[in-house]
């Protein structure tokens, strides 16, 4: 009997090798699975259909899983199962490295007598592909070379068995006993890698999460889920390029059994510069320079070819499709890869990437002959399309408008490229952007507020909120205690807030699409740091310590949140969500008013 996955988008873990990444589910399957990289095609594609679209399991017999974790401060899981006969222990890790990919799995008896039941199905292309499966002997008694086209696929470990296209087992383990499998991806054309030295692999992989993560800077009551998140963030930049995806999944559901089914595994400027800004505060400067020699990449050319989203390695042409074999997470269809946002004009992405630059500046890393020309393209982007609708922030696939929120990140653009030359003297025509951002300021306080003036509004020709306004004071365009600013808080406030959680708009028909959504996290964190910088500090505390308490087991956490099903919705994890987090807990810092901080962690932080 084919087995429909159902797992708990919130109960999986998320393993990284910074190139790639990987979701097991708490009973030890792992249902997604991209090779080489993370916006390559599934191997393992469960996540969004059966076990015949393909996954791993590894897991005890009639085990019952008691407790699971990362290993501080990195991305090895540990997973510990008892089962009616003894007790097992199974480790999950993904060494980085820059030739191959290796997917580790180690299981091992602590105590009794345990069964391990074992099932690969390799699916190509997500799903559609049964690949040539052979057994190849060797000194180690054998292991399997799976070969699907460019791709290569070789499971070494104790040997599985072939039934039925897939290839399974039970082994069995006493007390102190192991095995471990490894299952490594290389290109078809080329012969197997050499086998994994697994504890030389495991060193180095915890050496260099371990590196990574004791040079963050985080303190507080929410710190090691700052820190937890902030590795998240890692986990989805991409070390050869430097490009930051937006989450390692697609199709997962804003709306299950509806419409609302993207693909995130791309690299949004908005998002990565915002990471940008979280690395950079937290003392990870190298990544953020990273980034932003990625960024300079990507937009390089003619402004008018800018695009809000790049493929990982830069790539412009993300066109999108659907996979009509696979019937989606929970039978939410249609199941899409690519994404047709990519050819958006969203208004407000310069800005929030010329802050993100203009933060970089600030703290010591000065711009050359290569990034400073391409800013200032930038702000010509801008004054060229000064008067034009966009889609907003949250990609809008109805008609365009002019959001309030991509106008203010106008002026806030054009704001960063001012100061760009009069605080650090670096070269453009000051006086002309200067005229155009105050402009813009009058537009906004004019047409982007109610008839009577009173709060801010989505767009320029409706009086609806969006949770998007509350970005406003964080771009200095005003004050989080201006008058307007605290009557658009109310206002979100009963529109917006949802059993206690906030969500990004109402669905009335401007989104062009069917169906609802839920919360969405990050604008649920952004109301935090509103109540931290306007006095209402318990408010924000009980509103943080809820989100928090949103994620899984393991820190991590998903696009939305069902406050009635209680359950995490949408792609996982997903780093505006932990964006969202590791902002909120700043802004309770620099406030300056969380009990549990000294006033000295406050400044190291701020």
């Amino acid at each position: 009997m084919v087995r429909e996955v159902s797992t708990p988008i919130g109960d999986y873990a998320l393993l990284s090798d910074m190139r790639t990444a990987v979701l097991v589910s708490r009973d030890g399957s792992i249902d997604w699975l991209c090779l080489p990289r993370i916006d390559s095609a599934a191997v393992f594609a469960a996540l969004l259909g059966t076990e015949e679209n393909g996954r791993w399991l590894m897991a005890p017999h009639g085990g019952q899983v008691v407790e699971r974790f990362y290993e501080p401060g990195t991305f090895v899981l540990v997973t510990r199962w008892h089962t009616p006969t003894g007790k097992a222990e199974s480790r999950e890790f993904m060494p980085p490295t820059n030739d191959r990919a290796d997917l580790v799995r180690q299981v091992h008896c602590t105590s009794g007598y345990v069964r391990i039941d074992h099932e690969l199905l390799l699916r190509p292309e997500y799903g559609t592909v049964l690949p040539w499966v052979r057994r190849i002997e060797d000194s180690s008694g054998g292991h399997l070379r799976a070969i699907s086209g460019p791709d290569a696929f070789t499971l070494r470990g104790p040997v599985l068995e072939p039934a039925d296209h897939r290839h399974g087992g039970s082994f069995d383990l006493t007390e102190g006993d192991s095995h471990a499998w490894v299952l490594t991806w290389d290109p078809s054309h080329l012969g197997a890698s050499e086998a994994l030295d697994i504890p030389l692999a495991l060193e180095r992989t915890r050496a260099y999460w371990l590196e990574w993560s004791s040079q963050v800077v985080a303190t507080g009551r929410w710190s090691q889920a700052v820190r937890r998140s902030l590795l998240v963030l890692r986990g989805l930049t991409n070390a050869d390029t430097g490009g930051i995806v937006a989450a390692p999944t697609a199709g997962l559901p804003e709306d299950p059994g509806g419409e609302r089914n993207w693909d995130y595994r791309y690299c949004w400027l908005r998002d990565s510069a915002l990471t940008l800004e979280a690395l950079l505060l937290h003392g990870r400067t190298e990544v953020a320079l990273q980034w932003r020699n990625w960024l300079l990449r990507a937009v390089a050319g003619d402004p008018e070819d800018l695009q809000i989203m790049y493929g990982v390695g830069g790539e412009r042409s993300l066109p999108e499709r659907t996979l009509d074999h696979l019937p989606g997470y929970l039978d939410s269809r249609p199941v899409r890869i690519g994404n047709g946002a990519v050819v958006q004009f969203q208004a407000d992405v310069i800005g929030e990437v010329l802050i993100a630059l203009g933060k970089l500046r600030d703290a010591g890393i000065e711009d050359d002959d290569f990034s400073w020309p391409l800013q200032r393209n930038m702000l010509d982007y801008v004054r060229q399309h000064a008067d034009r609708r966009d889609q907003g922030l949250w990609e809008m696939r109805g008609d365009p408008h002019y959001f309030t929120h991509s106008r203010v990140m106008m002026w806030a653009g054009l704001d960063r490229g001012i100061r760009a030359v009069t605080d650090h003297g670096l070269d453009g025509p000051v006086g002309e952007w200067t005229r155009l951002r105050d402009t813009l300021r009058e537009e906004i306080l004019t047409k982007g507020v109610t008839p009577q003036g009173s709060y801010f509004t989505q767009t320029y020709d409706n009086t609806e909120v969006d949770a998007s306004l509350l970005q406003i004071p964080q771009t200095g365009f005003l004050s989080y205690d201006d008058p307007i600013m605290l009557a658009t808080v109310e206002r979100i406030e009963h529109d917006l807030l949802h059993h206690g959680l906030l969500l990004r708009y109402r669905t009335t028909g401007t989104d062009g699409l069917s169906g609802d959504e839920h919360p969405f996290l990050a604008c649920s964190f952004w109301l935090v740091e509103q109540y931290a910088f306007t006095g209402r500090l318990a408010d924000a505390r009980e509103l943080m310590d809820r989100l928090v308490g949103c994620a899984n087991d393991l820190g991590l956490l998903a696009e939305e949140y069902d406050p009635v099903e209680d359950r995490q919705l949408g792609n996982f994890p997903q780093a505006f969500s932990h964006l969202g987090l590791v902002r909120a807990a700043d802004a309770l810092v620099e406030a300056g008013r969380d009990a549990d901080l000294t006033p000295h962690a406050a400044k190291a932080t701020s």
